[in-house]
């Protein structure tokens, strides 16, 4: 019989990566990583996608009021082992602790030329005429 694929995550993979968002954000919020740049910054994880064989935990983070997003992420990248090390406490159901990696999440910022765009005079102008239509 043969596996199908999806690109759809699993539930497992879902319940799986929301454990580690809840456990990746106590270490932040408990200061455990010794960095000035990670300790005077606020750090959103806004989702961590696990990798099929659960082996591999993707954070999705966005710094808070910073302007340069890529030296948070390389600097939690560099404390990644550190971090996954903090995480066992936490996670110790799971057979393999998870390799986490930190990307931005640039999620935010598409919602927000989404926004726009919906706002913009021209999509009003056609919004307003699609109704006068059904009228």
């Amino acid at each position: 019989m043969a596996k199908t694929t999806s690109s759809a995550p699993s539930q497992r993979m879902l319940r799986v990566g929301e454990q580690v968002r809840a456990a990746i954000t106590q270490v932040l919020q408990r200061g455990e990583v010794l960095d000035p740049l990670i300790e005077n910054t606020v750090i959103s994880i806004s989702e961590v996608r696990m990798s099929p064989d659960l082996k591999i935990a993707t954070a999705y983070v966005t710094p808070l009021g910073v302007a340069d997003h890529a030296t948070v992420i390389e600097a939690l990248n560099r404390h990644a082992k550190f971090i996954r090390g903090r995480l066992g406490p936490q996670l110790r159901q799971m057979k393999y602790m998870p390799d986490v990696r930190f990307r931005d999440d640039t999620s935010f910022e598409n919602y927000q030329k989404i926004d726009s765009l919906l706002r913009s005079p021209e999509v009003s102008r056609d919004l307003d005429r699609d109704t006068d239509d059904e009228e």
